[in-house]
């Protein structure tokens, strides 16, 4: 059997060693087989994993023209141009596309998939914090895709964590500060290790010190707790994981009466919507997400198992400024 599609009627007819119909009734029909016939067939069908394509019954493809894109947190504003950008180009190429939010839960991911097996040609999953194994397992079963995950043998498109880190780092340090602290999303987050191994190397070289603060949600109130921990630490600017989290940082601060960035500088990552008119407005790390959106879905309908690094853009506001003596 060919394992990188779906499971047929067929297949399980073959494996069952009756006919066709004599499945089809089995399954959808029961009454109308014998109990030992139905208890067979519906064994090898959980056995083949086979799950009914209730879209593409009847058509001679058994495809069915959808894609399904899953997000880590559809209330971030990261998500909007991402979304945009794979409906352009599945549209574009006569597919209708899916979205389903996973709340940054790898089991709650694993389930929607499942969910949506029967009713889409393949997935783009964004983030997606599941266990190589797990991907691996799915990707036998429909094309995939991965943003901001890069896994040897899959289609994927990251942006450039190095070169972010580079010019976040080379931005603070000319500003004169060197004790910095990183605060760190979720642990199981590719983009999270990447950028933590990339400001400690980036740091060393420039001679300035980072610790790594967290865990903390990639969220407002995740930034909020975030603040403190950050002043806690002593250091003189604070890079966080996105920039919901720096945005609840700056909240954070000025309610502490800390001045930003008299006191602390923040920098934050993804340009989302808003991060140019929060107060302060917000030192973050820009990336064509758009274009990301339809790079992944062009490479998933071609199957093509490449990498694809998008450029990063460090945008300085007025969250980021020369260290001082005084916190405020």
């Amino acid at each position: 059997m060919d394992h990188g599609r779906a499971v047929t009627l067929e297949d399980v007819a073959r494996e069952a060693g009756v006919a066709v119909s004599t499945v089809s009734r089995a399954l959808s029909r029961p009454e109308r087989v014998s109990a030992r016939t139905r208890e067979h067939v519906q064994a090898v069908a959980r056995r083949l994993d086979y799950r009914p394509n209730l879209l593409a019954r009847g058509l001679p493809s058994g495809r069915t023209r959808m894609l399904a894109l899953l997000v880590t947190d559809i209330t971030n504003p990261h998500q909007f141009g991402l979304i945009r950008g794979a409906e352009t180009q599945a549209a574009a190429a006569g597919y209708t596309l899916v979205l389903a939010d996973s709340r940054g839960l790898p089991e709650l991911e694993a389930e929607l998939a499942a969910r949506l097996a029967s009713s889409v040609d393949g997935y783009v999953l964004a983030s997606s914090r599941r266990p190589d194994d797990e991907l691996v397992e799915l990707r036998g079963r429909r094309p995939l895709a991965l943003y901001n995950r890069e896994l040897a043998g899959f289609p994927s498109v990251v942006s450039d964590q190095d070169d972010s880190s580079r010019q976040i780092v080379g931005h603070l340090v000319a500003l004169g500060h060197r004790e910095l602290a990183y605060l760190g999303g979720p642990r199981n987050a590719w983009a999270e290790n990447e950028r933590w191994a990339a400001l400690a190397r980036h740091s060393r070289a420039a001679g300035a010190e980072i610790a790594r603060l967290g865990p903390f949600p990639p969220t407002l109130e995740g930034g909020v707790a975030a603040a403190d921990v950050g002043l806690a630490a002593g250091a003189t600017a604070l890079v966080a994981f996105n920039d919901l989290m720096a945005i609840g940082v700056l909240r954070r601060l000025e309610q502490r009466g800390v001045a930003v960035p008299g006191a602390l500088s923040v920098v934050g990552h993804d340009d989302i919507f808003g991060a140019d008119f929060c107060h302060p407005p917000l030192t973050t790390v820009a990336s064509p997400v758009e274009e990301a959106g339809r790079a992944l879905v062009g490479l998933l309908l071609d199957n093509r198992p490449d990498t694809l690094v998008l450029p990063t853009e460090l945008r300085v506001r007025t969250s980021t400024g020369p260290v001082r003596n005084s916190r405020g």
